[in-house]
């Protein structure tokens, strides 16, 4: 069941008109998805802004139709069974609205991971509303990124964020890589990944 947008005001969307693309104007929606530190939300920003369409952090977008402070917050008060349903809703709300249409959308590292996230994000493939493009960076490199900069998410798996990503891509990356268009390594600099990101996003 589609989530009512008027009953959650904080998920609203900007109303992007299609922007021009290439030969035609832009409808579809680019989704990344990848373990994280693989950089969904710095490249997706990036990205948005160089196609001239808005940014959508599924986290985010959890978290706002939520009563809880964070992701953090979620995992601790609900657990993560509740928390990746929540985070099906937002899923599904984020890919039915009009209003975003054309975004780059940024998953949760482990979105795609339960059935009905997936089941989601391959119906809208199968429609030709959505774009999905895998992240991908060797677990040393994810690690140390996410050593720097943790973000809010807790450790789910191992003793370091290098062990996490070892063993969640492990899990996780055979069943992601089943369900995407592109695959793109973000192991280089910022300004790399992002042109072959760019050409795999179909600009």
């Amino acid at each position: 069941m589609t989530p009512d947008p008027e009953a959650h005001p904080a998920t609203q969307f900007n109303q992007s008109p299609s922007t021009d693309i290439g030969h035609g104007a832009r409808s579809l929606r680019i989704v990344l998805i990848g373990l994280r530190g693989s950089g969904k939300t710095t490249l997706g920003r990036l990205l948005a802004e160089r196609l001239q369409t808005q940014f959508i952090d599924l986290d985010d977008v959890t978290v706002a139709r939520s009563e809880q402070a964070s992701v953090s917050a979620m995992f601790h008060s609900i657990g993560e069974p509740a928390f990746r349903a929540a985070e099906c809703a937002a899923l599904e709300h984020v890919l039915s609205v009009a209003s975003t249409s054309g975004a780059v959308i940024a998953l949760g590292g482990g979105t795609p991971s339960t059935p009905e996230a997936r089941a989601l994000l391959q119906a809208a493939r199968a429609a030709g509303t959505i774009r999905i493009i895998l992240l991908e960076a060797p677990p040393e490199t994810l690690g140390a990124r996410l050593a720097l900069d943790p973000g809010d998410r807790p450790l789910l798996a191992g003793g370091s964020f290098a062990e996490e990503a070892a063993l969640l891509g492990a899990r996780r990356l055979p069943i992601y890589r089943a369900m995407t268009d592109a695959v793109v390594s973000t192991s280089g600099d910022t300004a790399a990944n992002l042109e072959v990101l760019a050409r795999a996003a179909g600009e």
